[in-house]
């Protein structure tokens, strides 16, 4: 325990931009690791990218097809032996259910490192948090987490999306967006407090800057709103005043809005255009329909009214974009209720923050290309309950 606690203290007293010297210095020092890396998992879910000074001196790691891949898509560590016989520990780095990447310490043995595996998780627990922290003050991690270069609309968004899952007693989360590196007008966002979780899918329309413009518009009106108590209808009217007071119905944009009670599971929801959502339950898939209201910013002082909704334990809510449901194959099929019905009965066995990648590689393989013509988005919710 007091190798922990030095631990923590050494990583809660670095500079941001050398949280990876000091738990390699620490580790090396408290655990006779042999080496330590930390590896970012980039924004298309795909590689983890080593964390070093430019250029980078590693090769980027496959998420799907490695030993520190299977780390992070379980979420538990794994000792990897190597034929020298010494033992790599793989192991997630992770702050409250939303995955960052992987830590790899490599020891003398197996044994040795089976030893101290627990306290291992936790130092990685611990980095995870100051890594979250650090990125105020420095670009190295974000930085690390690109394969590719970002567009200026995908940077805009990314910044502005709260991580790409949750997890809570109540609830699991997880979404992902696509093109990960070219992403322009979709976008999530959601919120928890002691009694409540808050969820807000959104599909903005245009392209490029303009579209990333407005869905940073609407996204930071309907945080205001919520931010200062207002109910859901509320928080929905202030955004539409908001929107269309600067673009005057020139451009608006499609969101769906959620309040889940955590005590009831009972949800009150505002349907505000095109994103869609299907629930799993007893093994049975259904698209689940709202009243369908006008998009926020489309006509001046729209009014919005709630509707109910009721989640029991052990279902799987997803909610997509028309990206997802609205892509034609080659052929030109529309991907449909059909096909996400298949694809979330297919990943059914997946956590939740692994099926909207799992679901969007479904929807690649429809397209039957690897770029789309539109911007596409996943969003999983597991329910618990209490």
């Amino acid at each position: 325990m007091n190798r922990f606690v030095t631990a923590e203290r050494a990583l809660r007293t670095a500079a941001p931009h050398e949280l990876l010297d000091a738990v390699r210095r620490v580790l090396v020092e408290q655990y006779a690791a042999e080496s330590v890396e930390l590896f970012m998992a980039d924004y298309g879910l795909s590689v983890l990218q080593p964390v070093s000074v430019l250029p980078h001196t590693m090769d980027p790691v496959p998420v799907h097809s490695s030993p520190a891949g299977r780390a992070f898509g379980a979420q538990e560590p794994y000792v990897e032996c190597a034929p020298d016989g010494t033992a790599r520990t793989h192991l997630p780095v992770t702050v409250r259910g939303d995955r960052l990447g992987v830590l790899t310490v490599t020891m003398a043995d197996a044994e040795h490192a089976r030893k101290h595996l627990d306290e291992l998780a936790d130092v990685a627990q611990v980095l995870a948090h100051e890594v979250v922290v650090a990125e105020r003050d420095t670009d190295l991690y974000l930085q690390a987490r690109r394969r590719d270069r970002l567009t200026l609309a995908a940077e805009m968004q990314w910044q502005l999306l709260p991580g790409r899952s949750c997890t809570r007693p109540e609830y699991e989360l997880g979404a992902q967006l696509e093109p990960a590196y070219a992403i322009f007008g979709d976008n999530f966002d959601w919120s928890a407090t002691a009694d409540s979780l808050m969820l807000y899918v959104t599909n903005g329309m245009g392209e490029g800057t303009e579209a990333s413009l407005l869905t940073n518009l609407a996204v930071n009106a309907l945080r205001n709103a919520r931010r200062a108590g207002l109910p859901l209808a509320d928080q929905a009217a202030l955004a539409d005043q908001a929107v269309y007071a600067h673009y005057r119905g020139r451009s608006y944009l499609s969101v769906l809005m959620l309040d889940f009670d955590l005590a009831t599971g009972r949800a009150r929801v505002v349907d505000a255009g095109s994103p869609q959502m299907l629930r799993l339950r007893d093994g049975t898939v259904e698209p689940i329909g709202f009243e369908a209201q006008l998009p926020l910013g489309m006509f001046e002082e729209t009014d919005y009214v709630t509707q109910e909704f009721q989640a029991e334990p052990g279902d799987r809510l997803l909610f997509v974009s028309d990206g997802v449901y609205a892509v034609a194959s080659p052929e030109g099929e529309a991907y449909g209720d059909e096909a996400l019905a298949r694809a979330i009965q297919a990943t059914r066995l997946l956590p939740a923050a692994e099926v909207p990648r799992a679901v969007l590689r479904e929807l690649t393989g429809h397209r039957g290309r690897t770029m789309p013509d539109d911007d596409a988005l996943v969003v999983c919710l597991d329910w618990h309950g209490r």
